[in-house]
């Protein structure tokens, strides 16, 4: 080959792996963001997931359903808080409610080493087995396993609040998740629609009852960066970290907190656990170099249980709300309670 057509050959293979670059880096970094929440999108926005667990009414197109599959879809639909019909979308896509004579099926694995009427890999179904007929026996070949087990995974993965990410998890494939939904559309008559959280839940929007004004604007900033991407070291306005999250949160009340999780932690005056209220900060041994007396993750309480944290880049939502009474939970600090805060509230009162 000579070194003109050697070059002209390397120009098109330069070519062709910038044009997937384009092509693929976009679309991979768009479903991280749709598996895992948070985005551009941010600002506090809620989805409502009150009813993401409601059982529809069986449609015509359900009569088509064999009537033991029927009652086992429904029955571990109420049990996991599953929509029925997604659990009936998934059995007829894997195996026709169980009908198919593929090998995999009623016994033995297909060629990607799936079985039972759900379609589950070994190791899968036996991580997340259900004895749902009560018979000691964990059975991925028999429905009344196998489907509740379906109903478990899905949970799992998210489901009802995030019901296309926990399909997706289910069989890679988007074009297995529209078909999926379209026959649970089916089967309820056409008038359904799946709940897709991006974990900024509307249930969370109430500031806390009896905080004072001041409070509540602390926590009010908090809350309107839900949905926003958490990136180590970001200082706003798009991304936050745990602690430039809360930094910000006291600025935009005229107050001012150091920037680091390190430097928060001994900022306040410490508070008993159980003794937290709407504002205070709420402090975990999470992180690289952190210890129980130097804590490298931070929260605010928001009250009943509850915390807004900036979490992590692949935590649903990045930035949200979350109960804060885990087992790394450390301390709690109350920075206005500190000696200059209180002076600094009380010039501001007299004005």
């Amino acid at each position: 080959m000579s070194p003109r057509r050697m070059l002209a050959v390397g120009a098109l293979g330069a070519a062709a792996v910038l044009f997937i670059a384009l092509i693929f880096v976009p679309v991979l970094f768009g479903a991280s963001q749709f598996m895992f929440g948070g985005g551009a999108g941010g600002g506090g926005g809620c989805v409502d997931v009150s009813q993401a667990g409601a059982q529809p009414v069986a449609a015509n197109d359900a009569k088509a359903i064999p009537a033991n599959y029927l009652d086992l879809y429904k029955k571990a639909g109420k049990d996991y808080g599953i929509p029925w019909n997604v659990l009936a979308g998934i059995g007829k896509v894997e195996t026709g409610h169980g009908t198919s004579k593929l090998p995999g099926v009623s016994s033995g694995e297909n060629y990607a080493g799936a079985g039972g009427p759900m379609q589950f890999l070994a190791p899968t179904f036996n991580a997340f087995a259900v004895d749902g007929n009560k018979d000691k026996r964990k059975d991925r070949y028999n429905p009344a396993d196998a489907i509740p087990t379906a109903a478990a995974y899905l949970k799992h993965n998210g489901a009802p609040q995030r019901m296309r990410t926990a399909i997706f998890m289910y069989n890679h494939s988007w074009d297995y998740v529209n078909l999926v939904l379209d026959w649970a559309k089916r089967y309820a008559g056409g008038d359904f629609k799946v709940v897709q959280s991006n974990g900024v839940d509307c249930q969370d929007n109430d500031l806390p009852v009896g905080a004072s004004g001041l409070v509540q604007r602390i926590i009010a900033f908090a809350m309107a960066q839900r949905g926003k991407r958490y990136i180590f070291g970001a200082n706003g306005p798009d991304a936050w970290d745990c602690s430039s999250l809360l930094q910000a949160a006291y600025r935009s009340a005229g107050l001012s907190i150091p920037r680091t999780t390190f430097e928060q932690w001994p900022f306040g005056v410490k508070v008993g656990k159980g003794k937290e209220q709407p504002g205070d900060l709420v402090f975990f041994n999470s992180g690289p170099g952190t210890a129980s007396d130097n804590p490298g993750h931070v929260g605010m309480v928001i009250g009943g249980g509850r915390m807004v944290v900036a979490s992590c880049s692949t935590c649903v939502p990045n930035i949200g709300v979350k109960s804060y009474k885990r087992p790394d939970w450390v301390g709690t600090t109350r920075p206005l309670a500190r000696p200059d805060f209180k002076k600094k509230l009380s010039e501001l009162a007299a004005q």
